[in-house]
């Protein structure tokens, strides 16, 4: 099992930071790249147990929400079915990753910004961990920045 890990200092208060990400079907609010998300089965986007399915980049996935914390502002995900490495980084096909992520805010007093920790586990084959760690720690910054990018959106 491999962790990729980013961390970063928002610009923005952590109330407003904590009310973008909380409802785990608001995905395409603040990802680019996610173009729908659906909760299944009439599930809140608060609810653990609740089950996204979201297209990002054109391919659909399918995400079970097994944490949530309002007071620790923590929420935790599983990837339902493994996750296949995108087609036209590499020549050859690797081998689809499972996978569980989570995502963190902490409060910083001075300014009032927000600490936001992301963090994705990775079960893969020995052979590709390399090439998923790689590919996961340049997508957790992309991501970051785009929540980023939405935050300065709506403080207009």
């Amino acid at each position: 099992m491999n962790k990729a890990y980013y961390s970063a200092i928002l610009d923005y208060p952590l109330e407003t930071v904590w009310l973008l990400i909380r409802d785990f079907n608001n995905y395409p609010a603040y990802i680019d790249g996610v173009s729908e998300s659906v909760i299944e089965d009439d599930k809140r986007g608060d609810e653990i147990g609740a089950v996204r399915r979201f297209c990002y980049l054109g391919n659909w996935v399918r995400q079970r929400l097994t944490a949530h914390s309002d007071e620790q502002h923590l929420l935790s995900y599983a990837g339902i079915e493994p996750l296949p490495f995108p087609k036209g980084l590499l020549p050859e096909a690797k081998a689809p990753v499972r996978y569980e992520g989570t995502m963190r805010l902490l409060r910083v007093v001075e300014g009032d910004r927000t600490f936001i920790e992301w963090a994705v586990t990775l079960d893969t084959a020995a052979q590709d961990a390399d090439r998923w760690w790689t590919l996961f720690q340049s997508w957790i910054p992309d991501w970051t920045s785009s929540l980023e990018r939405t935050l300065a959106r709506l403080s207009r």
